[in-house]
């Protein structure tokens, strides 16, 4: 083998679709139970910690809400959800391989297509072909690429969360510079150096 082809092959890398990690449940009838995510770059599940502020916070919201989890990426918040007995999520994620991996995990839960369908490609778009409303959704995107205003003003626009229904946002430490309509209350908050999180109520 010549010196440079062998130098090639050393630096070649090559993406696996397989999961590589676990997100684990942490309450409801599922859990503990851990299912197989992606390790991959841009894809940072939802840490234990945070999923069970965030949950402690839902906690009035959650029992037979109707969810939508606008940037799935490894499904954890939707399926959280589920444990603590949503009604249904939708999760929407653009990576082909992450997708699999939720439908994956859907099958693996043995959730009916009533309960949770995975919907694969850019949620910009996708939003727009949704025809229900819900009391319950995430909004996690990728950090720093300025998704939130537009994915806001679609939700908006088709009217995607239910009145009272609540939204999880959330985004880099420094805030992303998005705006909400009037008619959603802020309800709660946390920000860390990392983390903005907030969670606001539609009143009407």
């Amino acid at each position: 083998m010549k010196r440079d082809e062998k130098r090639s092959s050393k630096s070649r890398v090559v993406r696996s679709s397989k999961p590589s990690g676990t997100v684990r449940i942490i309450s409801g009838r599922f859990r503990g139970r851990k299912l197989p995510v992606l390790d991959k770059q841009g894809l940072r599940p939802t840490t234990d910690k945070n999923r069970e502020m965030l949950f402690s916070w839902l906690m009035p919201y959650t029992i037979d809400a109707r969810c939508l989890d606008a940037f799935a990426g490894s499904g954890g918040l939707g399926f959280e959800a589920l444990s603590r007995y949503a009604k249904s999520c939708t999760f929407i994620e653009l990576d082909k391989y992450a997708a699999k991996n939720v439908a994956d995990n859907i099958q693996l839960l043995d959730l009916s297509v009533e309960q949770a369908k995975i919907i694969q490609g850019n949620s910009l778009d996708k939003l727009n072909i949704l025809e229900q409303s819900y009391e319950l959704i995430f909004l996690d995107p990728p950090f720093n690429q300025n998704l939130l205003t537009q994915t806001i003003v679609r939700i908006v626009e088709k009217s995607l969360l239910a009145i009272d229904g609540v939204i999880y946002i959330e985004c880099e430490g420094q805030g992303a510079g998005y705006s909400v309509p009037e008619n959603w209350q802020l309800i709660k908050e946390k920000r860390s150096a990392q983390i903005l999180a907030r969670v606001y109520q539609r009143t009407s």
